[in-house]
């Protein structure tokens, strides 16, 4: 993951930029500085004295060794960087053009929402996987007994209005399930522990 750190960064705790990723500070900042405030935060990697032209250069030779890369930027000089990005993430109060190039527009003017962010996605990720268990078990199970498969060896087929039924009861258990993502409250950066 890439995180392009300015001012208002520097207050953010380590785990709240790092979220379970490898995190590279990308800044035209001079590299006392930026390695400074990288100590500071726990980042794993410094690309410092990047000219703005530079940036999406090295969101690409992050890339072509294998990194999904997510970059995160507020201004007109990211905005080729959020583009060349894999995950292009803009700050809510950045520029027109940072926002408009980005997949992700963080609301708040705080970086360290993109941690918060992740989590979300990592949670909807693992419930997209679950309801596509349910769903491929249900069909596995239901489709062959409706198509008359246990007829000849147990007498038992699925009557038709029986299969609609158990057809809806299956959409409700994946909406439930869905549903349950309501629950998921990671840390919130700003939020008391």
């Amino acid at each position: 993951m890439l995180v392009y750190v300015e001012r208002q960064v520097r207050a953010v705790p380590a785990e709240q930029v790092h979220a379970g990723v490898r995190t590279v500070m990308l800044t035209g900042d001079q590299r006392s500085t930026a390695e400074a405030v990288a100590r500071q935060l726990g980042i794993d990697t410094v690309i410092a004295e990047v000219l703005p032209a530079d940036k999406a250069g090295h969101i690409a030779a992050l890339q072509q060794a294998g990194a999904k890369v997510a970059m995160v930027g507020d201004g007109v000089n990211d905005a080729p960087a959020l583009a060349q990005a894999d995950i292009g993430i803009a700050i809510g109060a950045g520029t027109d053009i940072a926002v408009e190039t980005a997949d992700v527009v963080l609301i708040r003017d705080n970086p360290a929402d993109v941690g918060y962010a992740l989590s979300i996605a990592r949670a909807v990720r693992t419930k997209i996987k679950q309801n596509l268990f349910w769903a491929a078990i249900y069909n596995v199970l239901a489709i062959p007994v409706a198509a008359g498969v246990l007829y000849p060896s147990l007498g038992l087929v699925l009557q038709p209005q029986w299969a609609a039924l158990l057809m809806g009861a299956s959409t409700i258990i994946v909406t439930f399930n869905a549903l349950l993502l309501r629950r998921h409250t990671p840390h919130h950066p700003g939020a008391p522990s």
